[in-house]
């Protein structure tokens, strides 16, 4: 500790103010010279109007820095609106898109239900054309089984007549034929 005490004498004993001999105000004093020369800066200082430049110096940075955050604040709030704005727009967009899908959907389902109807239609009208030309095909064939069965018929008659037939009969019959032929024109 005694160290330490001896070391800070030595120090300030060694400082430059300690240094200057001679009465104070006298320009062999180094603190005088130093002292007269910081006031007559600060004299030249005033003189030359320094601390006004300064002074308006930093007025002019704040006045500037004060429109660029007037400028700055502008700008975000016109961001803003506009965020906002296209916002509004994609929701309405949205919207209209979700409408838009909407309206599909139900166009499509009724096209749909309307194609089930039409397909519907359409089957009955093949069964019931199919089941007419089953029927036309059932009557063709009804019909040429009786045309067959006549014409089979008319050759088992006409053979069973031509062997019991005689002249006479057959003169007979002829005659008959005639008369019935003339009542019913007559």
């Amino acid at each position: 500790m005694k160290q330490l005490i001896a070391t800070l004498t030595a120090m300030v004993a060694a400082s430059p103010a300690l240094a200057a001999t001679g009465p104070f105000f006298s320009l062999g004093n180094t603190d005088f010279v130093v002292m007269l020369a910081f006031i007559l800066f600060i004299a030249l200082l005033v003189y030359l109007k320094v601390p006004g430049k300064i002074g308006e110096m930093l007025d002019k940075r704040a006045n500037g820095i004060k429109s660029e955050l007037d400028e700055a604040r502008a700008l975000r709030e016109e961001a803003q609106t506009l965020l906002a704005s296209y916002e509004r727009k994609q929701k309405e967009v949205q919207d209209q898109a979700d409408r838009i899908v909407a309206h599909a959907k139900t166009e499509a389902a009724e096209a749909a239900e309307q194609a089930k109807k039409d397909l519907e239609q359409s089957i009955k009208r093949r069964i019931k054309a199919a089941e007419e030309q089953i029927a036309s095909a059932e009557a063709s064939a009804v019909k040429d089984v009786r045309d067959q069965a006549i014409a089979v018929a008319v050759a088992a008659a006409k053979e069973v007549v031509a062997k019991t037939m005689t002249e006479e009969d057959n003169s007979k019959l002829i005659d008959d034929s005639i008369a019935q032929v003339d009542a019913k024109l007559h």
